[in-house]
């Protein structure tokens, strides 16, 4: 049989219909979300200096430093539900680990993005192939061949399997992204917190930081609220799959 026509044979229990109390949680979550961006928002154009020699475009620091971390965060989510997956082989983990990977790819594609931008008003370049680019594509191009394995057709605990495996490979890439500018000199990523082998921290305005603590913990928010949204809509999708293979099965008896 060929692998497209296999049945998914290992499926979680019928889940009941979202109750008050999920709804109750996601309206919190959504909530929690826009105030947080707003504030976030207030913080970054308002609140914040104006860094002398950038101006306005260093504003974008904010948001591709809290993509970044968005990102990192993400990945080390989708490590910790595959190593539970390979442990337990349970269902719920495996969809943990592919929505937040999901997640991940996204924050990773607006790091791509906004750095470029950013690059270009303070390094007059578009891209240069120095270590934290690299590394940052190369985990690009990791979680993309996670999700690409997770869509393949086939039985699902096989798919779940090598997917976890790239999980957990897929974040040793993390910390180099991290360290890349501290083991590698590099003229184009500025340290700004601790000490480099060759330069060191530039460190940052008092009121920049406070902005910046406050972009993150709006991403944050914001994570939890996509994480929570994508599990529950991976979970209906799962309900009703179950609910067609009986109705198929009673149409064959």
């Amino acid at each position: 049989m060929s692998m497209n026509l296999e049945r998914e044979k290992q499926v979680l229990p019928v889940a009941p219909l979202a109750g008050a109390g999920s709804a109750n949680l996601s309206k919190a979550l959504f909530g929690a979300t826009v105030v947080s961006m707003l504030m976030s928002l207030y913080f970054i154009f308002i609140y914040a200096a104006e860094e002398k020699t950038m101006r306005a475009a260093q504003k974008i620091f904010y948001f591709h430093v809290s993509s970044a971390w968005l990102a990192f965060m993400a990945f080390f989510v989708t490590f910790v539900f595959s190593i539970l997956f390979l442990i337990k082989r349970k269902r719920i983990f495996d969809i943990y680990a592919y929505v937040s990977a999901e997640i991940g790819v996204v924050f990773t594609i607006i790091v791509l993005t906004t750095g470029p931008i950013w690059a270009r008003s303070a390094w007059n370049t578009w891209w240069v192939w120095e270590p934290r680019l690299i590394t940052t594509l190369i985990l690009f191009f990791i979680y993309i061949a996670y999700i690409m394995i997770r869509q393949m057709d086939g039985v699902w605990d096989k798919k779940a399997r090598l997917a976890a495996v790239f999980g957990i490979i897929g974040f040793a890439d993390v910390p180099i992204v991290f360290f890349a500018i501290r083991w590698w000199q590099t003229k184009f990523h500025p340290i700004v917190f601790g000490d480099g082998p060759s330069q060191k921290g530039g460190g940052i305005e008092d009121s920049m930081l406070v902005a910046l603590l406050v972009t993150i913990t709006a991403f944050t928010i914001l994570y939890s609220y996509l994480l929570y949204k994508g599990v529950s809509f991976e979970k209906m999708k799962l309900t009703v799959e179950q609910y067609k293979e009986k109705l198929r099965a009673k149409m064959e008896e």
